[in-house]
């Protein structure tokens, strides 16, 4: 199909394949590429608002056995600087979020080779009990972690955990959904068809995901489309995922020091080309933690509508050199510049009437 073709495809709301694909990340014109991916953003949006979430990332623990190449954050269980935050220590951060406009948590943490399960139910209940707040935490990495140490299925952690009082999963362990990938740069976390089946299963169970890509590491243009059709194949299933979250890499102080920073360019092609190919995944939010915020801007003219986290507290990527920060009020001045309307929300998209 000539690329002319493919684009009339997309603007009549047409589903495009993976050779489609492909040729249009390697052969559109950049800017034909971010209107196309505009113009599907303004099918599922037309209103001019561009919405984002109050939270704070707390790491729970950095003490991991995954030993990832890409990451910069974690500490060996006997390595010093290996932390577990206390229930008390948790609770304070939360306080913190919801005192500065914050109705949501994000929290993950290292596969810890220690710590049972029970650990994670009775902070879970300890939040629900002290706090009013949405968790969202807990990467299918870590539940498939939980699963294999238990030696109970998946489908039971989900259970507990959600019973304990989770509200929600982040995309957060994706990487790249392709083992041969996933083999070079995380060769002890769970492999692709995993991580879809934590979140096949959480959608099953009535919890909302989202879903992550991180890119530009050891993986192909090829593989990164695998992933995103990966992704479209579930929500064709489940309908489960709330948004989609591709980021690039940072290389800085991880063991894959030779990869080099993508582009912004290469950045907002990829945005866009995810924009195009997941039609059935409502929001795109773009990344001004790893490309700043002047990139995020331009973002929202290439497929994204939706501008992240404020971010009260991040240290993963933080760990790898890169350290943007955002206030409420900034990210409402960015949002206003780039021509669009600032909403606070939920996790589930829902517009929070704030003041």
């Amino acid at each position: 199909m000539t690329l002319e073709a493919i684009y009339q495809k997309v603007l009549d709301g047409q589903r495009i394949d993976f050779d489609e694909a492909l040729t249009l990340y390697n052969e559109a014109d950049f800017f034909d590429l971010g209107h196309l991916a505009h113009q599907v953003r303004l099918r599922k949006h037309p209103a001019p608002v561009v919405t984002y979430v109050v939270d704070r990332n707390i790491n729970y623990s950095n003490i991991c056995v995954c030993a990832c190449k890409f990451c910069a954050f974690y500490k060996e269980p006997d390595q010093d600087g290996g932390y577990v935050l206390s229930y008390e220590e948790i609770g304070q951060k939360i306080q913190e979020t919801l005192d500065l406009g914050g109705t949501q948590i994000l929290m993950q943490g290292g596969h810890h080779p220690e710590l049972p399960l029970s650990w994670y139910e009775d902070m879970l209940r300890y939040i629900k009990a002290n706090y009013k707040v949405h968790i969202h935490a807990f990467s299918p990495p870590e539940v498939v972690f939980w699963s294999e140490m238990n030696k109970i299925p998946v489908s039971e952690v989900i259970r507990r955990l959600h019973e304990a009082g989770l509200d929600s999963i982040p995309g957060g362990g994706a990487e790249i959904l392709v083992d041969e990938v996933r083999s070079e740069v995380a060769p002890n976390k769970c492999p692709a068809d995993q991580w879809l089946g934590v979140m096949e299963e959480a959608h099953n169970q009535g919890l909302r995901t989202t879903a992550t890509m991180m890119f530009g590491h050891k993986e192909t243009i090829e593989h990164r489309l695998q992933h995103l059709f990966a992704v479209r194949d579930t929500q064709d299933r489940t309908g489960g995922f709330t948004a989609f979250i591709p980021w690039t890499f940072q290389p800085d102080f991880t063991q894959l020091p030779d990869c080099r920073k993508l582009t912004s360019t290469e950045y907002l092609r990829m945005l866009a080309v995810s924009r195009i190919v997941l039609d059935n995944i409502d929001n795109v939010q773009v990344s001004w933690v790893t490309m700043g915020p002047k990139i995020a801007q331009l973002a929202l003219y290439f497929g994204g509508n939706d501008f992240g986290s404020t971010m009260i507290e991040e240290n993963v990527v933080k760990a790898a050199g890169v350290a943007f920060r955002l206030s409420r009020e900034e990210i409402h001045r960015l949002v206003d510049a780039a021509g669009f309307t600032p909403k606070q929300r939920s996790m589930d998209y829902t517009i929070l009437e704030v003041e």
